[in-house]
């Protein structure tokens, strides 16, 4: 590109990330900031809610206005635009019927919705009548939905427990509407974390060796960011997902063991290897 050239580069990719803020800066909008930017995508934000949070779990939850959130929308897909939006942390109806007016408004966008149902430490971050919204309104305009066994298990309101019951799940949730479900096997057993990926055209089942760590705080914004960024540099969704997993796999691995309970990832390892 010339120097004097201002356009926009056409490879760079837009994420707008709508999602909570972790003051820990492990997972919600931080996690997603640092993950979009470590794959070259460039990341904007509608923050849906303020959380009060560290390794040691969430004390305390500020919900933004839904107004307040869809206006940040507006505001960048105005101005800046986006190729991708990936929701996060949308804690009740109001908020998801927000968020899924405005992106139906919007239909050259593509939709990564990482269902955020509950904290790495255990807290709720979904109120319960949210589910009916969540199901109806986003989840079948997915691009992709990005499951982990137990938020599976409440969308379909079948047991998720192994990996069997992860490809029902997946094929369940296809039934709604999206383009494609991966269900995610962190919280499953064995020497393997297996994730399956689930299509119109296949199921198919992706494995890591497990990592006995408790350092996996933010690990489902982490791969949904990272897929976001990748489709958003137009990535086929098979690479997207194997890609991402890798990136995610090799975080937990080297995660700087910070904090007295669940840790953040190392999202900043791409560059610590180039190095």
């Amino acid at each position: 590109m010339n120097d004097n050239d201002t356009s926009p580069d056409p490879t760079m990719g837009r994420v707008l990330i709508v999602a909570g803020s972790d003051s820990g800066g492990g997972a919600g909008i931080q996690a997603d900031i640092k993950t979009v930017t470590m794959f070259g995508a460039y990341a904007a934000t509608a923050v849906s809610a303020i959380t009060v949070q560290n390794t040691l779990g969430v004390s305390d939850v500020l919900p933004l206005d839904p107004d307040i959130i869809v206006r940040q929308m507006q505001a960048v897909l105005d101005d800046i635009g986006a190729d991708v939006v990936k929701t996060g942390m949308l804690h009740s109806t109001e908020v998801i019927e927000a968020v899924a007016q405005e992106f139906d408004t919007r239909s050259d966008l593509k939709l990564v919705v990482d269902p955020v149902m509950v904290a790495t430490s255990g807290d709720p971050l979904l109120q319960d009548d949210a589910m009916i919204a969540l199901r109806n309104l986003l989840v079948p305009a997915a691009t992709i939905l990005t499951p982990n066994m137990p938020e599976a298990a409440r969308l379909t309101g079948q047991a998720v427990e192994t990996l069997d019951d992860q490809k029902r799940a997946g094929d369940a949730l296809m039934g709604l509407g999206p383009a494609a479900v991966l269900v995610k096997g962190g919280h499953g057993q064995g020497a393997d974390v297996c994730d399956v990926l689930v299509t119109e055209e296949s199921i198919e089942v992706m494995t890591s060796p497990r990592i006995d760590t408790v350092h996996t705080h933010g690990t489902g914004c982490t791969l949904a960011s990272a897929i976001a960024a990748l489709l958003s540099q137009g990535a086929p969704m098979r690479d997207a997902v194997s890609i991402a997993r890798d990136y995610v796999h090799e975080a937990i691995a080297t995660a700087p063991g910070l904090g007295k309970g669940h840790g953040p990832l190392n999202h900043m390892h791409p560059f610590q290897q180039s190095d």
